[in-house]
């Protein structure tokens, strides 16, 4: 089996994977936390992480049969980025007329490739051993993605609650595949944090309320992206231009100075994406957003939350200019659209609102 571990670190290297692991079924001791936080309410609209119960942390009972989890990461830095990418990160929180997209968007869609990749490594590894029972993930099921990669010693969950690495810092991507097979479980790493608190600090709406809490309902990733709905009157300042997910957390850690950058082509960043227009993102309708965001993880909010949230920019832009892009919205058949529209020539100031 050692062999066979190693012969399957290879396969994965070839595809582009950075690293995998091998983790134990048993995820009892993290079933409290999970129910404490979907009892808190703190996962917002997103009932999917409550409807299938304690299947998240069961692995044998969301696959039968399932013996092991080969844990996989992928990184997705982009090679544009820099290096100080991370001060980058806010000088583009500082431009008003252009839009914030986070640097895990900026590519191509990561649940498909990641899925292709680990599709074709079980495969090999069923080539090897014979008949294998197995399925593969990648942010499309209720799998406990962070703490399976942390027993099998991806990385430490940072105070953040992503997963980190001493030479990756969080900039990556993780995916699984359940086994039948017991392989060889990989040991977990000690954490590094140590006292730093410098996510917490960071976070533009006080999501993370403390070390290892996140309440999703006050993230920017979450509103962006999950909350369907006008987004609360109070984080829509905060939201800045951020209009599809924020990286202020992940900028700001000390572990990202040693962050890769992606092997894999397609998570390098479209330059259309890189510091779009916020006038031009405004007066996309639903074709053109389709065609635009074809491939990208952007497209699954659709159009109208998509505007939405490039409304809400507009209004925290200052810039007069953008009015007309508001007020062109006013009467979009959509009502969240509407909404957005409003309140941001109101926050333009009295006179744009006769614009």
């Amino acid at each position: 089996m050692p062999d066979l571990l190693s012969r399957l670190r290879g396969w994965a290297h070839e595809l582009g994977f950075s690293q995998i692991g091998v983790a134990d079924v048993n995820l009892a001791t993290a079933e409290p936390g999970l129910l404490a936080w979907l009892q808190a309410g703190w996962h917002g609209e997103m009932g999917y992480m409550a409807r299938h119960g304690l299947k998240r942390a069961r692995p044998a009972e969301l696959v039968p049969g399932t013996l092991r989890v080969i844990t996989a990461r992928m990184d997705y830095l982009p090679r544009q980025a820099p290096e100080g990418w991370q001060n980058l990160v806010f000088e583009r929180l500082g431009q008003p007329r252009q839009a914030a997209v986070s640097l895990y968007a900026q590519g191509r869609d990561y649940h498909k490739v990641l899925r292709q990749r680990l599709q074709t490594l079980a495969d090999r590894l069923q080539q090897a051993v014979g008949p294998l029972g197995y399925r593969v993930f990648s942010d499309s099921a209720p799998v406990l993605e962070v703490e399976l990669a942390g027993r099998s010693g991806i990385g430490w969950r940072g105070k953040h609650t992503l997963l980190l690495h001493r030479e990756a810092g969080s900039m990556f991507f993780l995916g699984e595949i359940y086994i039948d097979l017991a392989l060889p479980i990989t040991p977990p790493v000690t954490a590094h944090c140590g006292e730093c608190t410098a996510c917490i600090s960071a976070c533009p709406t006080g999501a993370i309320i403390a070390p290892y809490r996140l309440d999703a309902r006050r993230c920017i990733s979450y509103l962006t992206i999950e909350q369907d709905g006008p987004i609360p009157l109070e984080f829509r300042v905060a939201m800045g231009n951020r209009i599809y997910g924020c990286d202020d957390c992940l900028a700001v850690c000390p572990w990202n100075k040693f962050a890769a950058t992606a092997r894999e082509s397609a998570f390098h960043a479209r330059d259309e994406l890189r510091a779009p227009s916020l006038a031009v993102l405004a007066a996309l309708d639903d074709a053109a957003f389709r065609a635009m965001f074809r491939k990208s993880p952007v497209k699954r909010i659709g159009r109208d939350r998509f505007v939405r949230n490039v409304l809400y920019a507009i209004g925290n832009s200052g810039d007069a200019a953008l009015a007309a892009s508001a007020a062109a919205l006013v009467e979009d058949p959509s009502d969240v659209v509407r909404d957005a529209a409003v309140w941001a020539l109101e926050r333009l100031g009295p006179a744009t609102l006769n614009t």
